[in-house]
């Protein structure tokens, strides 16, 4: 029965961070951009203050709070409503990435030093490393990159066309 569990269980582990991998490369620019635009002085200098244990915590609530999310956005796929399960899971998800990759931006440092979360987080990475050295993941990568081209090329033209339009009735 361990046989079976096992490659099962790292199937779902990399199907997990798969996800989160896809989620936070709109996470990302999504934090990036509120850190920029929204200042928060008082509230980023209280968290920065934090020692090592209570950023931990603040770190984790977002996770708690948000993660019970994906079973709630599947049970309403399951039941029928498809749309509003999709919708759930891609708001929940990009909610808890923004927050937790901000506090994580914050509280970096003083993560790293507990000993429990450094090893978790390098064996995250490491984890992460492995997934995007597969050829699986350049592949995707490769398509992701071609439908960002192909994307951009039709906005080009589509934004091109409307400026020869506008030209043309001046």
């Amino acid at each position: 029965m361990k046989r079976i569990l096992k490659p099962v269980t790292y199937i779902l582990a990399a199907v997990y961070l798969l996800v989160d991998a896809v989620f936070m490369a709109v996470a990302r620019p999504i934090a990036r951009w509120i850190g920029r635009h929204f200042e928060f002085r008082r509230l980023r200098a209280w968290i920065r203050a934090l020692p090592p244990y209570p950023s931990l915590a603040l770190f984790s609530v977002p996770v708690i709070i948000l993660e019970p999310i994906k079973p709630v956005a599947a049970y309403l796929a399951a039941t029928g409503q498809f749309v509003t399960g999709a919708v759930t899971f891609i708001i929940g998800e990009l909610l808890k990435l923004v927050l937790v990759e901000r506090l994580f931006h914050l509280t970096r440092d003083k993560l790293m030093r507990i000993p429990a979360f450094a090893w978790t987080y390098g064996k995250v990475a490491a984890m992460k490393a492995w997934l995007q050295a597969t050829e699986a993941w350049r592949a995707v990568r490769a398509l992701a990159r071609a439908a960002k081209d192909t994307v951009a090329r039709a906005k080009a033209k589509l934004v091109g066309s409307f400026s020869r339009l506008e030209t043309s009735r001046d």
